[in-house]
């Protein structure tokens, strides 16, 4: 079984011609369809009732529909030099769950609420799951794959102090998942690159072959040892290093070259009205919450870091 990279024979999954599928509303109403990739019409969308639309125009809606959701924390190198100072951070992976209520389309509204001032943007890319998977060997998991999405896994670092172990709150508000545009087949993943843009400027930035720790056919086999993943759950591989934390108004992108580019804006709103009756535990600014949010700037690039600074005054 062939755990490493770079793989010895590339995946159906990852053959070409490239498709990608994306799902918008559209006077009021969702329609799938298909992204035009050669001709004329190339760059436009192509729903599956024949009609064909600028991509641009409209409103683009999540391209999953998950029963569940599951992170990998740490499964890049330059994440794990930068968090754990070691190239590896664990022997295998852990996981970690976001309720479906986090997912957000393209170019939706990231939302940031005013008591909170740690929200990180995660740059990675999602695999979908075609078809219901359980006890399956690491080879076998690329025929359970629908495809990929770029995607941001943001998160309020704020309440790392109570919620470090299930992630709950820090990963799983609403709106903490813009995924997409599309989902998309008949690229080799391990070939792409993958970007995080702070108001047009990069911050983050690997090679996903290069970096990889565990491919998404290890993971896949180990999560359905004992969880059972039905058709369109959605699977996130992890960020490399440099994650921070941005402001209202800032816009945030993931590019994944082959698979496309996602944004979202943040957008300040108020704070949850129990919040001012002392209801749960409040957002906290603590060493271990700073620790997360700001990162180790010794154990990342320098222009990574000068970008973030700069795209700090362009919002």
């Amino acid at each position: 079984m062939d755990f490493e990279f770079p793989l010895k024979a590339l995946p159906e999954v990852m053959r070409g011609p490239r498709v990608e599928r994306r799902r918008i509303l559209l006077g009021g109403s969702a329609f799938w369809g298909t992204m035009i990739e050669d001709g004329s019409l190339r760059g436009q969308l192509r729903l599956d009732d024949g009609r064909v639309v600028d991509p641009q125009t409209v409103a683009h809606l999540p391209p999953v529909d998950p029963s569940k959701i599951i992170a990998v924390h740490i499964s890049y190198r330059s994440r794990s030099m930068e968090t754990r100072n070691k190239p590896k951070p664990t022997d295998t992976p852990t996981y970690f769950t976001k309720p479906p209520t986090s997912l957000n389309g393209h170019g939706g509204q990231i939302l940031k609420p005013a008591d909170c001032k740690y929200l990180n943007y995660e740059s990675e890319y999602a695999v979908v799951i075609s078809r219901t998977c359980r006890n399956i060997l690491p080879d076998e998991a690329w025929d359970y794959i629908e495809g990929f999405c770029p995607a941001l896994d943001m998160g309020l670092q704020d309440f790392r102090d109570t919620d470090q172990g299930s992630m709950l709150r820090v990963k799983g508000a609403d709106t903490l998942l813009p995924i997409g545009p599309g989902i998309v087949r008949g690229v080799n993943l391990f070939e792409q690159t993958l970007r995080t843009y702070r108001n047009g400027l990069v911050v983050q930035e690997a090679h996903i072959g290069d970096e990889t720790i565990w491919g998404p056919h290890y993971m896949i086999a180990d999560i359905a040892r004992h969880i059972t993943l039905m058709p369109g759950d959605v699977i996130l591989m992890g960020t490399p290093c440099h994650s921070r934390s941005v402001d209202a108004g800032d816009l945030v992108e993931c590019e994944i070259t082959g698979l496309g580019r996602l944004s979202g804006r943040v957008v300040g709103i108020e704070a949850p009205r129990a919040a001012a009756l002392g209801v749960g535990h409040a957002p906290t600014d603590s060493p271990e919450v700073r620790r997360v949010a700001l990162g180790f700037d010794e154990r990342v690039p320098e222009h990574f870091k000068e970008n973030y600074r700069r795209a700090a005054n362009k919002a």
